[in-house]
């Protein structure tokens, strides 16, 4: 009988994504859920075979506190691989997982085969400058991957699994959390969106995003940006970000519009079917990998698109 994926995320869009990689190499996949009742619920529908779910002692347990949970289900069902959602946090569970374990953990997973008795990983390396293949035969392999890596399969009330309440093994010692703060924006599952409009560094000003969000608006698509208008910037929330340490999306249409194409940012978005790009560089380098091109200014480019869709 195949080994059981062990898989977790906070975030039960991610988690669902995480069960779909799971399912490709056995019908076992149990999803860990630290969240309500109905998440556990939620990751049946979505395909696992088990939703292991650790009710935290508080709603002020942080997403680090369940690595001891996850060691100590992990030597239980001795999983071949244990897939986490790649979130800032999750990084920080897979690597203090893997520590516990004493194996490695890949991060920023592309793809995933069976090789053997293991598995062979394609995952990024050197910022995303470059891109590693390995073969691993561990015992259990630790691997973290992004939003649109394992696209989720459709929920399915009433699919054969079950909920099964475990312990929360809270840690020995930990952080405390003090406060918390909303965060402003809006929650987007971009690995899910057929049409995505991503703005660049040619942007020149926060308020010029408005026509971008027409542009998104008259095309039914999901804004995403690059990592500087999210993280320098901070003129969009992170979860918008594309690249390689931020959504991995595969849209049926990816239009930049004032981006250069830098590698780090390719590889989020080079999955998509077809890809425009407008640029007034025509060297710029995401040029390479459009379908379409427009070199011009986006300032004249993006209203006379407007003016265009408004006439359909």
């Amino acid at each position: 009988m195949p080994k059981p994926v062990l898989v977790f995320s906070e975030k039960p869009a991610l988690l669902a994504e995480m069960i779909a990689g799971g399912l490709q190499f056995s019908e076992d996949v149990y999803a860990v859920v630290t969240g309500p009742r109905e998440a556990a619920d939620t990751a049946v529908q979505h395909g696992a075979r088990r939703a292991l779910w650790a009710q935290p002692p508080s709603s002020e347990t942080l997403v680090e506190d369940a690595v001891p949970t996850l060691e100590a289900l992990v030597r239980e069902h001795q999983p071949a691989l244990v897939l986490v959602g790649a979130t800032r946090r999750g990084r920080v569970v897979a690597g203090r997982l893997a520590a516990r374990l004493d194996t490695t953990a890949l991060t920023d997973v592309q793809e995933i085969s069976a090789a053997g008795d293991g598995f062979q990983i394609r995952h990024m390396i050197f910022g995303g400058g470059a891109v590693r293949v390995e073969r691993l035969q561990a015992a259990t392999v630790v691997a973290t991957a992004g939003p649109g890596v394992f696209p989720a399969r459709a929920p399915q009330p009433g699919a054969p699994g079950e909920v099964l309440p475990v312990e929360f093994i809270a840690p020995q010692a930990g952080a405390v959390l003090r406060e918390r703060r909303p965060r402003a924006g809006a929650v987007t599952n971009l690995a899910a969106a057929k049409r995505v409009v991503c703005p660049g560094r040619g942007v020149a000003k926060e308020e010029d995003l408005e026509m971008i969000r027409a542009l998104a608006q008259a095309l039914s698509a999901e804004i995403g940006c690059t990592r500087p208008l999210a993280e320098g910037l901070n003129w969009l929330p992170r979860e918008r970000y594309i690249g390689i340490s931020g959504a991995q999306v595969r849209p049926d249409l990816y239009l930049g519009v004032g981006v250069s194409g830098q590698v780090q940012h390719m590889i989020g978005m080079s999955r998509s079917k077809i890809v425009a790009a407008i640029n007034k560089d025509r060297n710029a380098p995401i040029f390479a990998s459009a379908d379409y091109g427009i070199v011009g200014d986006l300032y004249a480019v993006v209203p006379a698109l407007l003016e265009a869709l408004k006439k359909r």
